[in-house]
């Protein structure tokens, strides 16, 4: 099926005032979703992403630049206008943003009110996003009565009372557990998959990222420094703001358990959801005869596939390294050789 745009960004770049002379947040992004996908916007803090999905619904005007949203250019929109062309785009936040003092049921309504939809039929509404969110039983429930997870989802449910188009989601599952926040990546898959919305994600965990989404776009120091499927940058990297994602203490040297010596080689072995969740290093140490050092390993099963990644320290001895290879081969494991200065 041909893919078609429905969000379009040229030329970004967006200036705040600051004491000694203007702030650079972003500059020059271009950037290019298809409708129905889930695409990611990744970086560390300070990176500008915040600022970018901001700039998508026009809360950021930027200070340069287009955006063009389901084919209208936002940044030429004003007024009335500007409004109702936000009617499209839903967001939720890390910090939920409900209103404390009405219920679940209350808290949904509350847009379709103001774009002027009656009240039976704005909670007519709420109910089946209820629904759909998982939380018909907490409709009278207060913001104060619900867990982090469920207060979340009465946020998604707000967000997509006005049927958008898009939904962008600013560090959506950084204030939860990891169990509650597999809940809500999960959810909104299903939500993608079942209304057709577009979903942007906005995080700085790669897990994120490799978990929901198809693309990706890395953010760094207000650019975007690479840009493609999830799959291709997890297995080959090509930056160094990349591989300060990929790996705990980013560009900076780890420490080498002693395993005979630093000089000695080490391959990333990545796991990308094709490998059946069964001990391939304790396999390949068995089917080799030869020990390797994990120096590194963060790994879990998603639908019975492994996903992940291990730093491995290999054998001195050359046709030991040749038959883990080999063995690797076999199995269909993208591995790449690394330098210590990249774990």
């Amino acid at each position: 099926m041909e893919e078609r745009e429905i969000i379009r960004i040229e030329g970004l770049t967006k200036r705040f005032p600051g004491k000694d002379g203007d702030v650079v947040a972003l500059e020059g992004i271009n950037l290019s979703v298809n409708a129905g996908e889930i695409f990611g916007i990744i970086g560390l803090s300070g990176a500008g992403k915040s600022t970018l999905v901001r700039c998508i619904n026009l809360l950021e005007r930027p200070t340069e630049g287009r955006v063009t949203v389901c084919g209208q250019e936002l940044s030429m929109l004003k007024g009335k206008e500007l409004r109702e062309a936000r009617r499209g785009i839903g967001m939720i936040f890390q910090q939920f943003n409900l209103l404390m003092q009405r219920t679940a049921l209350e808290n949904i309504c509350f847009p379709l009110l103001l774009a002027g939809v009656g009240k039976r039929a704005a909670e007519a509404r709420a109910l089946e996003l209820l629904e759909i969110v998982g939380l018909s039983e907490k409709r009278n429930a207060y913001p104060a009565q619900l867990s982090g997870g469920q207060k979340q989802r009465v946020a998604i449910a707000r967000a997509l009372a006005n049927e958008p188009k898009v939904l962008l989601c600013d560090e959506a599952t950084s204030a939860l557990d990891p169990t509650t926040t597999r809940s809500i990546l999960a959810l909104l898959k299903e939500i993608n998959a079942n209304l057709g919305i577009t979903v942007i994600v906005i995080t700085h965990e790669m897990r994120v990222v490799e978990e929901i989404c198809s693309r990706v776009a890395i953010l760094d120091a207000s650019h975007i420094v690479e840009m493609g499927r999830v799959e291709e940058i997890f297995k080959k990297p090509k930056t160094a703001a990349a591989r300060r994602l990929l790996f705990p203490g980013g560009e900076q040297h780890a420490e080498i358990p002693a395993f005979g010596t630093k000089s000695q080689r080490m391959l990333r072995i990545v796991f990308d959801g094709m490998t059946p969740f069964e001990p391939v290093i304790a396999n390949m140490v068995l089917a080799c005869g030869a020990p390797v050092n994990i120096l590194f390993a963060n790994t879990r099963a998603i639908e019975g596939k492994t996903v992940g990644q291990m730093v491995v320290q290999l054998p001195e001895a050359q046709d030991a390294v040749s038959r883990i290879e080999a063995y690797l081969n076999t199995q269909n494991v993208h591995y790449e050789e690394v330098a210590d200065h990249v774990f």
